[in-house]
Order: C-alpha cells, then structure tokens, then sequence
C-alpha cells in the first residue's frame, strides 16, 4: 500500500508541475499580447493627433496640409505601455512604439510601426511576435 501511495504522490507532483508551466507560458504570450494591443491604441492616438495637426492651417499652428513640423507631444510621447518616436515627411509619418513587454520570440520588447497618412493609417507593422 505504502509504494502505490508513494506513486500516486509523485503523479500528482508531475501533473500540477506541468499545470504550473503551461499557466505560465499562457500568463507570458496574454502580457505580451495585451503589451501590444495598447501599443496599438497610443499609437492610434498620436495618429490622431498627427492628423489633427496636419488639417489645422499653419496661423492657427497646424501643418497646412503638411506633417512637416509635426513632433509628438510630451504628454503622449511616453506611457506605461512604451515609448514612441516620429519620422516626419511632408505627406507621411512613420510612427513606432516599442513596449516594455518582452516580446512572444522572447528575445526582443514588442516593437510596433504605423504609417500615417493625412487621412487613413496605410500601414500597421508589428515586430518581435
């Protein structure tokens, strides 16, 4: 009786230690995943803003139809998801946001590109997947 007991202990050791990593391994890709959607969303945002201030006419401080001049603002430059930068062109912004979460490669932090257009996003890149 005592060896089957015995057996019985060490299978359930190894059934939970198996639970335990397969949580962890669906804890880790739902971070990176939820790291990345709200990348997605403050880069949206800041397209907002860069679309906002491609309409606005240049006395009322816009672009005049030109994205030329355009930086982020401070207040979005940065949040608790990631960091975010701007490459200006007169018709075009490439914006990139890179997450403070450890991609699901497992090597690199989520990096997502959006190209923003004076209308519509024409293109959205997500890297480290």
């Amino acid at each position: 009786m005592g060896q089957q007991q015995l057996l019985l202990i060490v299978l359930g050791v190894i059934i939970v230690g198996i639970a335990v990593v397969v949580g962890i391994n669906v804890f880790t890709t739902s971070s990176s995943q939820a790291n990345t959607d709200a990348v997605i969303a403050d880069l949206t945002n800041i397209a907002s803003d860069a679309q906002k201030f491609y309409k606005m006419p240049t006395n009322m401080g816009g672009g005049g139809n030109a994205f030329t001049g355009y930086t982020i603002p401070a207040r979005l430059a940065s949040s608790a998801n990631g960091t975010y930068t701007a490459s200006v062109a007169a018709q075009a912004v490439t914006l990139t946001g890179k997450g403070n979460q450890i991609g699901t490669n497992g090597t690199d932090s989520v990096r997502v590109t959006m190209v923003v257009g004076p209308s519509n996003i024409t293109s959205t890149t997500i890297n480290s997947r």
